[in-house]
Parts: C-alpha cells; structure tokens; sequence
C-alpha cells in the first residue's frame, strides 16, 4: 500500500511538472507526415508543449537507430559487405575476439576460417567462414547449433552477440570501418525495398531505408529546439555514418565505443559507463544501459548514479524505440514513449499496458507485421532478469502487468 501512495504522489506530482501544450500558432514547426491513428497529433502536442512553440529549447528527444529510424539494421548492412568484400581482419585466436565465446563456437570459426592475424579473412570465397559468422552474430550459436557464447553476464546491460561485431573489427581503425559502413550505405539505399541477398547460405536483407516519417519528426524536432541524439546498440563508427543522414550529428550519437590501442585501432574492449570501466563487452547500450549512456553522456550523471532514473528535468522529453533493447529508456521519457512495433514483448507489453497514458504505438512504416493473434506474455516471461531469467513484468507499484493482445496495425 506505501508503495503504490508513493508511485501515485510520484506520478502527480511529475504530471504538475510537465508543461502543458499552448494553443497552436501558425508558425510553431509541423510534422507533416502521416502517422498510424492519432499518433502524429500526440507527437505534435510535445513538439508544442517543449519546444520553440512555448518558448522553450534545450529538451532532449532520443531514437533508437536500427528498426526505429531506419527499416533493418545497418550494422548487419556493414557486416554483411564487410563479409562480402574481404575485410575483416583474422584474429590470432578466435576466443580473443569475446570474453564469452565457447570452446565449440571456437573450434568452429577456427576450423572454418583460420586463425592467424595480420591477414584478412577471404570470407568472399569461403562461404564456411562467413556461415559460422552470421549464425553467431543472428542466433549466438554454431552451423552445427551449439551454443557461442556461455558464462556470466548482465542480460539487462550487454548481449555477447553485439558487443562482438565491433570485436570482430579489431586491428581496422574508426576510419576503416567508417569506410565499410559509407560503402554499404550506398549499396543498401540503391537496393530496392524488399531486396535480398545470399550471404554464405544465409539470405539477408539488402536494402535500408530511413523512414520518412522519423526523418521528418527529427527535422520537426530540430527546428523546435530540442536536443536530438542518436542511441543504439550498434558500433559507434558505422551509426554515425547514417545517423548524419537524418542531420544527427556524431557528437549527438551514441553507440558501443570501442578501446582504441595506441596507433588508433580498434580494439576487443569498450569503453564503460556508470562506474564501470572499459571491458569486453560488459556494458554497452542495450536495455538498461541505453538509460546509462544517456545519463552520462547527455546529462552528465557520473558514477553508479548514471544507472537510475533521473529527476523529470534530466530525462527526455520523447524517446523512440523498436525492442525490447529500448524499453527502459523509452520509459523514461516525459512526454511521450513512441514504439514502432515490432512484437517484442517487454517493450509492447509496457506500450499497451500504458500505465502514464503517453505510450504511442506505430506499425512498421514497411512491411508492418501482422496484428498478434495470442495476448503478450507480460505476466509470466515478458520481462528478462539481470541473470536473463524471464518472469513476470512489473509496474513502479510492484503490481503485475497483465497479458496484453496486440492492437496494431
């Protein structure tokens, strides 16, 4: 009972904080693309009410890149030509490029790929190599299935999978993977949408495409005054490539930051956040530590207090996700919580439970999913432990999240 009198004064009391929209005047900047119900008037109310309109600049609006600004993701988009075009360099020892990479995952890679570093890997002409690779980074096992990962980490501040792609780079510079990623945005914009290609056995998508409304909501934002970033789960290096796309600029993007060695290379350990130090791969901006990253590097919270939920005034205003990766800093926003929906169940779970009234869920701009015909799990396995055991997801108040059924498109 003390607890839900404490999130309701809570609750209250951030509502009488947050300013309230003015009429609209003639000359406030407009969203000009359609959205999904009224999603695009929600959205315009909190361009109104924190922005140039009220007189207001400064507030924060963060996105999500890969599935949220863009349709597929562009680190796979690098990776892929990368892949392709015989430039990823082979490692001495394929357990050196993850602190969690099993002993089959590297008997696999070893068998198919080598070992040996200061070459580069002919994964063009070793379609074996270029297997093993794709199935670890897609499903985190081998061809064979066993597991490619094992041991202990925070399942709410780092996935093994992603943080090794930017691993996998190690002894390339910034500049060099900068460059796989401008070469793979030109092929990618260039391939029609729905566009797919075999890479080894595995068939990826070939194109991206930057949604026309997100780029138009960025652009709204910016004449608004707000402080736009850029946070994903991807490696820095190639984000920004694409983020400048939308007018993100890099010191306004946020992704994992590779340790650089002495002569400027890329190297297996990111750099840390929240009192954590760099490390392989511990901490990067996945779940709870997409909330850290933007603490930190946004607001200048340091130490363990960059993992906590700020005061109203240093979290944004909007905040825009696609996963489940996205859900406790899409949480944290304001004004509103915008959700392309993409099916995953602790994100949408929490957009449909709508427990503040500003959760606003979009279909897909491409390709959108068909509506979920079974309710999601959220009061049972929606939510993913610090251990990665799933249970039951909870409100501020420590009550359930009951089933939720899908409502779009």
């Amino acid at each position: 009972m003390r607890q839900l009198l404490a999130w309701t004064l809570a609750a209250a009391a951030a509502l009488a904080a947050a300013p309230t929209a003015p009429t609209a005047r003639p000359d406030c900047p407009r969203l000009t693309t359609s959205w999904h119900g009224d999603n695009r008037a929600r959205l315009q109310r909190v361009i109104d009410a924190r922005g140039t309109c009220s007189g207001h600049t400064g507030a924060v609006a963060a996105f999500d890149w890969d599935n949220t600004v863009t349709k597929n993701d562009v680190t796979d988009a690098t990776l892929s030509w990368a892949l392709r075009h015989d430039r990823l360099p082979r490692p001495a020892r394929w357990k050196d490029t993850s602190a969690w990479l099993t002993e089959a995952a590297d008997r696999a890679l070893t068998a198919a790929c080598g070992t040996g570093a200061g070459a580069s890997l002919r994964t063009s002409a070793e379609p074996r190599c270029t297997d093993e690779i794709l199935e670890i980074r897609e499903n985190a096992t081998t061809m064979s299935g066993a597991p490619a990962f094992a041991g202990h980490w925070n399942h709410r501040r780092t996935v093994p999978q992603y943080a090794w792609v930017p691993q996998l780079f190690a002894g390339r510079t910034p500049a060099e993977l900068a460059s796989y990623a401008r070469a793979a945005r030109r092929e990618a914009l260039a391939a029609p949408v729905g566009a797919t290609r075999v890479v080894g056995t595995h068939t990826v998508p070939a194109y991206v495409r930057p949604y026309g409304q997100m780029r138009d909501l960025i652009r709204t934002l910016h004449r608004a005054g707000f402080r736009v970033y850029v946070v994903s789960a991807g490696a820095e290096p190639v984000t920004e490539v694409w983020s400048k796309g939308v007018g993100v600029d890099a010191a306004h993007t946020i992704a994992i930051r590779p340790v650089l060695d002495r002569r400027g290379r890329i190297t297996t350990r990111d750099e840390g956040c929240g009192g954590v130090p760099a490390t392989r791969g511990a901490v990067i901006p996945y779940i709870d530590g997409k909330r850290c990253w933007i603490n930190q590097e946004v607001y200048g919270v340091r130490g363990a207090a960059a993992w906590q939920r700020q005061p109203w005034r240093r979290r944004p205003a909007l905040a825009a996700g696609d996963a489940d990766t996205d859900v406790t800093f899409v949480g944290d926003a304001t004004g509103a919580h915008l959700v392309i929906d993409r099916g995953k169940p602790e994100l949408m779970c929490r957009a449909y439970d709508d427990a503040d009234g500003r959760w606003l869920v979009n279909p897909m701009f491409i390709d959108p999913l068909p509506r979920r015909t079974t309710p999601y799990p959220c009061s049972a396995t929606a939510w993913t432990a610090p251990d990665g055991t799933p249970g039951p997801l909870l409100r501020p108040d420590g009550s359930v999240v009951p089933d939720q059924a899908g409502r779009t498109p």
